[in-house]
């Protein structure tokens, strides 16, 4: 499987869902399929996308495969998002201006 960049990888929310599960620790894989409503080899195939991008990490354990999350590659899209944060910071403000002015 080729190379898959992290935006890619982030764009489909099964993948945001699995992510968000390591963030507490390493999971086998078959906990993690049983998170959702999909199949097996579908949570294989979408953990094999966020593995392909460096998200996560596969440890083979006996019969079982645990995934562990490795968050470096998201320092990517953070610094991507970092200046839309003062867009919306900005807008929030002006929004909150405009609710004061309209309620003394």
């Amino acid at each position: 499987m080729a190379v898959v960049d992290v935006f890619s990888a982030l764009a489909n929310p099964v993948r945001r869902r699995l992510l968000e599960a390591l963030r507490d620790g390493p999971h086998a894989a078959g906990d993690l399929a049983g998170q959702f409503a999909l199949s097996r080899p579908a949570v294989s195939e979408h953990l094999s996308v966020l593995r392909n991008a460096g998200l996560v990490r596969e440890e083979p354990r006996g019969r079982h495969r645990y995934y562990h999350l490795n968050a470096k590659p998201l320092a990517e899209v953070g610094e991507w998002l970092h200046p839309f944060e003062h867009y919306w910071r900005a807008r929030m403000e002006a929004l909150a201006d405009l609710i004061d002015e309209e309620n003394p």
